[in-house]
């Protein structure tokens, strides 16, 4: 095995878990509220459950991506595999009921591949501003009634 980034942390949505849940489910909604995904196309029958694969496109460059939810739990947890040509990336999702909304807490590995490996600890600080950026972009969508 190589070097690992790891990636975690939370944020509070206020709505209800099942609605956020949704959201995040279904990743065709993901360009919503991150402004690097620029497409994202479901390749597996509906409905969305654990082994419902995606075809995602990050960047100005459309890199794709392959996004597999390898668990899903509704409305508690997501655990998913994303593969690109630069690197893997696993883990979760989870989510709870509090104060009136939801927590949802992530929690990621990182492995990149080939020479990127050398760039892991990048890799670690980058992606974790990154994340907090994606979840808090779903936060003002879904707090703004947008998804439903």
């Amino acid at each position: 095995m190589g070097r690992v980034a790891h990636i975690a942390g939370e944020v509070h949505i206020d709505a209800p878990i099942g609605t956020v849940f949704d959201v995040v489910a279904d990743s065709r909604n993901e360009p919503t509220y991150n402004p690097a995904m620029t497409r994202v196309e479901l390749l597996t029958p509906e409905p969305i459950g654990t082994g419902t694969q995606f075809r995602a496109y990050m960047g100005k460059a459309g890199t794709p991506m392959l996004v597999e939810l390898t668990t899903v739990e509704r409305p508690h947890l997501l655990a998913s595999r994303t593969t690109s040509s630069l690197m893997e990336t696993s883990g979760t999702l989870s989510f709870t009921e509090t104060d009136g909304g939801t927590t949802m807490r992530w929690d990621w590995q990182v492995r990149a591949k080939g020479w990127h490996r050398l760039l892991t600890p990048v890799f670690g600080l980058v992606g974790g501003k990154m994340e907090h950026s994606i979840w808090n972009g779903l936060k003002r969508h879904v707090e703004s009634g947008r998804a439903s």
